[in-house]
């Protein structure tokens, strides 16, 4: 599969890749905050400015071409995580302020004495929307540790605070520091077992796994689309049902269609033209490498090539860190673990602090992150300083080998 993966006509769709600082090359491993963005999606945004450049509702040309490019990006994001339809697609700012605003509407179905279930495991903003939403409502936050032997949540922890009183558990699909990767859809059978809601946070699990709401069974999912090569916007899917019932806080001259009572407001259009544009990557990619399927297939095609690649780049990573003195990966390692994790690794070193291999990696034009990432719990649980976090590398189908060796050439020179 490596041998025939097109990695050098895939470089070649994302323009950033080329650009130079002073004639060194930039090496994007900080993809878990955000990735680059191929040609066509800045084309179709550029393209919406000048030629479609309109608000929804007219009865002339740019308006009705505005509402076609709302209509597709709805389409493109039904098709990319498998719904019926694109009007069980909500698009938004981000997947924070989305699941803040969800949220505020599924708190009326919640009352004093229900539970909430939170894992130790999630990004923030899959916590803090509810968090608040128990301290408004009086409910009870029940918390799951992740295992730190299979850096997972395992079923049985979660069997253990699931009672008749669950009303919500919020699940991560991939963790944006560890790298792994759930069993959603058998920790999500037993939330439903439970009676109660499963809300997925994917935002790290859609840039590298085929995502299919309907094989997850969760009612809720979120993901951004700048975290797979797409524009700065956030997007959930939810359950038809449920969108339908309800009750969303919205402008009164907003009617009840889906899903257009959960988008109050003026949309981002510009970039929902982006979006649908970075769906179509995918489907270019799955053609690229022989799909003759439909868009789900091509989908696929391209997700089994792309993690492929992945899990090569990440063992290269892993083999090279455990080579470096004082350094402690805080993830997955084991290769035999390699396809229940994403590309994200990360790690601490007993004599410098993350912020400084950081600075000291941009010195050399590598980019990568320190700090907790919005990951609090799992810092937390892993007794790691809050102040301080971790060193995260994170890579995607874009990166190569070569990009591999030069981060962990000048982390031995940094840290020797």
């Amino acid at each position: 599969m490596n041998d025939r993966f097109p990695i050098e006509a895939i470089r070649r769709e994302f323009p950033s890749l080329a650009v130079t600082d002073d004639g060194r090359a930039r090496i994007y491993i900080d993809n878990p905050a955000g990735t680059q963005v191929p040609m066509r999606v800045a084309a179709a945004t550029y393209d919406c400015f000048l030629r479609h450049n309109a608000n929804l509702g007219g009865a002339f040309v740019t308006s009705r071409e505005a509402g076609a490019i709302v209509e597709r990006a709805h389409a493109a994001m039904a098709d990319f995580v498998g719904a019926d339809s694109g009007e069980e697609i909500i698009i938004g700012q981000s997947m924070t302020a989305l699941t803040f605003h969800l949220s505020r509407s599924i708190a009326k179905t919640i009352k004093a004495g229900d539970e909430i279930v939170l894992t130790r495991m999630d990004h923030d903003g899959n916590i803090a929307p509810w968090l608040a939403i128990a301290e408004e409502r009086g409910a009870t936050v029940r918390w799951v540790p992740f295992n730190a032997d299979s850096w997972l949540i395992e079923p049985s922890a979660l069997d253990s605070v699931l009672s008749k009183r669950t009303r919500l558990v919020a699940l991560n699909a991939a963790s944006n520091l560890t790298g792994s990767i759930n069993d959603v859809a058998r920790l999500v059978e037993r939330v439903h077992e439970a009676g109660a809601l499963a809300f997925v946070d994917a935002v790290q699990y859609s840039p590298h796994e085929f995502t299919d709401v309907k094989q997850l069974g969760c009612d809720f999912l979120a993901c951004s689309s700048y975290k797979f090569f797409g524009p700065h916007l956030g997007v959930i899917w939810g359950r038809r049902d449920l969108l339908a019932s309800l009750e969303p806080y919205k402008v009164r001259p907003i009617g009840e269609e889906l899903p257009d009572r959960w988008e109050t407001g003026t949309p981002q259009i510009e970039l929902q033209a982006g979006l649908a544009a970075t769906v179509d990557y995918f489907d270019w990619l799955g053609a690229q490498l022989g799909s003759n399927g439909d868009r789900r297939a091509r989908f696929r095609t391209a997700f089994d090539a792309t993690k492929a690649w992945e899990q090569m780049l990440s063992a290269q990573l892993i083999a090279g860190l455990s080579e470096i003195p004082g350094v402690t990966i805080r993830g997955i390692s084991d290769p035999s673990r390699f396809s229940s994790r994403v590309p994200t690794v990360s790690f601490t070193h007993r004599t410098r602090t993350p912020k400084q291999i950081a600075a000291s990696l941009a010195a050399r034009n590598i980019f990568v992150w320190s700090g907790h990432n919005y990951a609090l719990e799992i810092v937390r649980q892993l007794g790691i300083p809050e102040n301080e976090g971790v060193l995260r590398i994170g890579m995607v189908h874009y990166n190569t080998p070569e990009e591999v060796d030069a981060t962990i050439t000048a982390l031995e020179e940094i840290l020797r």
